[in-house]
């Protein structure tokens, strides 16, 4: 049954539970910092809550941000597997830190040194996407593993809830740290390698699959000599990944006290309403990995993304029903999932499988805005006497400002597409 199809076991397997968890680790923070008990026991009260509660985000994504550079260079020399082993270890060790947390600076350290730990998956996920796949699958090889970047956080919302609800804050941290020690961690040390040819179960058919090249697309694609940093359209991408990162965890990392205090929700509701969210960029995710490769229009589809992020926001602001507004912030994050989703697909098209772990390095950075952008809506809640209208707004210019970057490049990937032969669109396995 896996006969020539042991890559998707292999390496699509790990992956998705490696960012399954992970994201529940990152994200985990927006339903946490929902528990009183938590924020009383840190110290997040007075009038600035609101900004501290942002500035945890803020020194996580910063780390996070900055250490994919030094992850990417790292991860084309060592190799994916060992860096994601060792980064795996430093962000469980963090966890059990948080847990152990009796105050903000505590608390505070812990996240810089897990965004750190963190910064890592991005780049190894495009090493080990760049190296196992052949260049005609990526769609749905990026969709494999960016399926559990947001089914997680779709059911660990529901679990983080009933664990604190039911036990402590700390608990949740503990648990969190388990998944990686007991799951992600013997599944790299046992079933991936670097490569494929590295791998013992791995057939020449398959391999042979995998390194694939088809001449007649090289011909019909000028760009495939150049270095990923002279095709003006990867640092398209890279904008409209500052885009993205700048929206998605605006809105994810508010979005459960969004729900409790500016629509009245119940905790029950809103974690509903959270996961619901995280299933619609799940969907996203998968109808966009289908279609990029069925339509090769990657840039198009991103540009409606953006578009569409716009008008799900704006219709949040204005109407005043209180479940369409929380369904249309989910729709507008899920949205933002499809363009990670096409951005990272775009990374491995401009690079090669030596260059991918720099150029996902180059990408990953641009999650450093996530962090201003969760600080900065913290910021204008406090100034606005908790509203959330202004940082809302704030998200809209955003989403225009994306629109406007991939506008850019749809007449090339359109020339592209029209100049490619037909027998270099076929996939064949």
């Amino acid at each position: 049954m896996l006969n020539g199809q042991k890559r998707w076991l292999y390496i699509a397997v790990p992956i998705f539970f490696f960012w399954f968890f992970g994201q529940i680790d990152k994200v985990g923070i927006s339903i946490i910092q929902t528990d009183p008990e938590f924020l009383n026991a840190l110290g997040m009260t007075g009038d600035d809550k609101n900004a501290k509660i942002g500035l945890l985000s803020f020194v996580f994504t910063i780390a996070y941000g900055v250490s994919n550079l030094f992850w990417g260079f790292i991860i084309d020399k060592l190799g994916a597997r060992k860096t994601a082993i060792a980064g795996l270890f430093v962000w469980t060790l963090t966890m059990i830190v948080s847990g152990l947390a009796n105050s903000y600076e505590m608390f505070l350290v812990s996240r810089v040194i897990l965004g750190f730990g963190e910064g890592m998956m991005i780049p190894v996920s495009g090493k080990f996407i760049s190296s196992w796949f052949n260049k005609r699958e990526l769609g749905r090889a990026q969709a494999s593993w960016l399926t559990g970047n947001y089914l997680g956080p779709a059911i660990g919302a529901i679990v983080l809830v009933l664990v604190i609800s039911s036990l402590h804050w700390q608990a949740a941290f503990f648990m969190l740290a388990s998944f990686n020690l007991f799951i992600n961690i013997p599944m790299f040390i046992f079933m991936t390698r670097n490569t494929p040819e590295e791998h013992p179960r791995i057939s020449k058919e398959e391999l042979a699959f995998i390194r694939q090249s088809d001449d007649e697309e090289k011909e019909g694609n000028s760009s495939v000599n150049k270095s990923f940093t002279q095709d003006y359209r990867f640092w398209i991408v890279w904008f409209g990944m500052l885009v993205c990162s700048f929206l998605f965890f605006g809105i994810s990392i508010w979005l459960p006290t969004y729900l409790i205090e500016a629509k009245g929700f119940e905790k029950e509701g809103m974690s509903s309403i959270t996961s619901l969210s995280w299933l619609f960029a799940l969907g996203f995710v998968l109808v966009c990995g289908f279609l990029a490769d069925k339509t090769r229009r990657p840039s198009l589809m991103a540009s409606i993304l953006f578009s569409m992020t716009a008008v799900f926001l704006t219709v949040a602001v204005f109407i005043p029903n209180p479940i369409i507004a929380g369904i249309c912030m989910g729709l507008a994050m899920g949205c933002q999932g499809g363009v990670f989703h096409l951005s990272n697909m775009l990374m491995v098209k401009y690079s090669t499988p030596e260059t991918a772990g720099r150029a996902a390095g180059l990408i990953g950075f641009t999650n450093i805005m996530g962090g201003f952008s969760s600080y900065i809506m913290g910021w204008l809640r406090d100034l606005s006497g908790g509203d959330f209208s202004t940082s809302i707004a704030m998200l809209i210019f955003a989403a225009i400002l994306g629109l406007g970057a991939y506008i850019f490049s749809i007449k090339k990937e359109a020339a592209e597409l029209h100049l490619t032969p037909l027998s270099a669109q076929k996939i064949q396995v």
